[in-house]
């Protein structure tokens, strides 16, 4: 007899087994003892406990080493947990946790689920950590941990919530305090829906890491859940989250003019504007979230692809065993030695014999000179230490045209508060506005795909959080380096850019790109506007 809720039997155990597994690897160890927790219960709170700190820094993008981990018990078991235990401890007891009880000393750790439609077992992999490789600040050598795809399920499953719908929940309680204008709630459903995009984004990247070591590996039933994942996420979802931007702008647009034109706002308005610009950022964030899956989507797709049809390619290889083709052949018949090049021939990849075609005689003949050339290269040694050096040197010459160009475009729109492209065609130096096309194609569309570029915040998020000068163009890095360098702009709290619609396209004639040459481009006229400390009455 059949029963439909016996359907996908399977799936839910997995889920149980992560748990079966936890407890059996912890229940049955007696080191907990030497660190004071006799109680199952102690043991379980601590193992999630760590499990949600190697999230927290996963999400983060943070490295998480096992000082790090000990440092996080310690100051758990100094506030809560009030074991007698030393920081040393501490680290040995969160290298027990992690290496012994969630990597199970290194073992591959499998639980069986009942399958009722074949009526057979099916052997479910469960892992919960992973590690990589890292170097504290460019010399320690640590090993970093991070979860797994089954250390997040089992996280985010104590929420009781399936995979497709927590997105589509947490986003349905962000529209619900925005519209009960309950804002600090509202900061904390799209702190929860930005990390569910990030989980999706490493989710990808762990997928295509897997493909790339060994696509088959990867069944093409995991490829087809995060495939279906993607496109849950992806969906409708930048369009609902550019409206609910647009929503929160408005209302910060009016408490803000509140302020200024009417009275001065009350301790909650104050904190509900502080929120909403608090949201703005999240909304921003999510939103670049959006693209890179989408990005990463498709990425998925084209190395499943090519790593199939590598694989397909691979099956029409013949493989010979020289002992029995090629040794015992000539024992046999030594007289098969004067025909030996037929055989070594396709090791040395000669040029198959060549036949005259009549077809080729009568098709558009077109010049292979070029090509000749290309073959006929010479090789010489390459100075690896040179070719960085050259590397540097023009990542260093790219980023000083990128400062020359933002750096430029800000101090002619301070002169005037604002400024548009057509203006600047007027009355700017042609040669400092736009040092090539690329460079100056980049700089407009990062300006206006972030609109706002609100400097204060810029400044706290760089406080709160350790990064890496960028070796590439990063706008609001650079926009951070220029007002605070640059004589002049210390002022600057805000930089606004628009789109003017309605307007004439504006067009730079004569204008040299990176390969020296020259031509003309089309823009869409734009306004950037600069608001100083004093016009915005801070």
């Amino acid at each position: 007899m059949q029963y439909e809720f016996l359907k996908h039997f399977p799936r839910r155990m997995k889920h149980v087994g992560m748990y079966v597994l936890l407890i059996e690897n912890s229940i049955q160890k007696t080191t907990w003892k030497q660190y004071g927790f006799t109680k199952a219960d102690e043991q379980i709170n601590l193992i999630f406990a760590v499990l949600l700190f190697i999230m927290e820094q996963s999400l983060r993008e943070e490295n998480c080493t096992m000082d790090d981990i000990g440092a996080c018990i310690d100051n758990m078991n100094v506030q809560h947990f009030k074991k007698d235990m030393t920081y040393d401890e501490c680290r040995q007891l969160g290298d027990f946790i992690v290496n012994v009880i969630l990597s199970n000393e290194g073992k591959a750790m499998y639980f069986d689920g009942y399958d009722f439609d074949q009526n057979a077992y099916h052997i479910m992999h469960i892992s919960y950590v992973a590690n990589r490789i890292v170097y504290v600040d460019q010399e320690l050598r640590r090993t970093s941990y991070y979860l797994t795809d089954d250390g997040y399920n089992l996280l985010l499953s104590t929420l009781e919530i399936e995979n497709n719908l927590k997105l589509t929940v947490h986003e349905m309680i962000f529209q619900m305090h925005l519209e009960k204008q309950s804002y600090d709630k509202a900061v904390d459903e799209i702190k929860n829906v930005f990390n569910m995009m990030r989980i999706q984004l490493q989710k990808i990247q762990e997928a295509m890491s897997r493909i790339r070591r060994n696509a088959l590996s990867y069944s093409v039933k995991d490829y087809e859940e995060i495939l279906l994942e993607n496109l849950d996420t992806i969906g409708d979802t930048k369009q609902k989250f550019q409206n609910y931007r647009e929503m929160v702008k408005s209302r910060a647009r009016e408490l803000e003019e509140e302020n200024i034109n009417v009275k001065r706002l009350s301790k909650k308005d104050e904190e509900n504007l502080a929120n909403l610009r608090e949201i703005e950022r999240y909304l921003n964030q999510t939103i670049d979230e959006h693209q890179r899956i989408l990005n990463s989507h498709f990425d998925l797709k084209e190395v499943y692809t090519k790593e199939l049809e590598a694989l397909s390619q691979m099956s029409l290889i013949r493989r010979f065993s020289l002992r029995t083709e090629l040794y015992d052949k000539v024992l046999e018949s030594p007289s098969a030695l004067k025909e030996l090049d037929f055989f070594l021939r396709p090791l040395f990849n000669q040029d198959a014999g060549k036949i005259y075609n009549i077809n080729k005689a009568f098709e558009l003949q077109r010049p292979v000179r070029k090509k000749e050339e290309k073959d006929s290269m010479e090789e010489i040694d390459f100075d690896e230490e040179q070719w960085q050096a050259e590397q540097d040197r023009i990542r260093k010459e790219r980023l000083r045209k990128y400062e020359g160009c933002l750096n430029y475009l800000i101090e002619m729109a301070d002169r005037q508060g604002e400024i548009s492209l057509q203006d600047l065609k007027v009355q700017a130096e042609q040669d400092r506005l736009i040092p090539n096309v690329e460079v100056f194609r980049e700089i407009m569309v990062e300006l206006i795909k972030n609109q706002v570029i609100d400097v204060p915040a810029l400044q706290k998020e760089r406080s709160e959080f350790i990064q890496d000068i960028p070796a590439e163009f990063q706008l609001n890095e650079m926009v951070l380096h220029l007002i605070e360098e640059k004589p002049g702009l210390d002022g600057i709290r805000r930089i606004e850019t628009y789109r003017r619609e309605g307007q004439d396209a504006v067009i730079f004639e004569h204008v040299q790109n990176e390969k020296g040459e020259r031509k003309s481009i089309r823009c869409s006229d734009v306004l950037i506007r600069i608001i100083r400390e004093e016009k915005d009455g801070i």
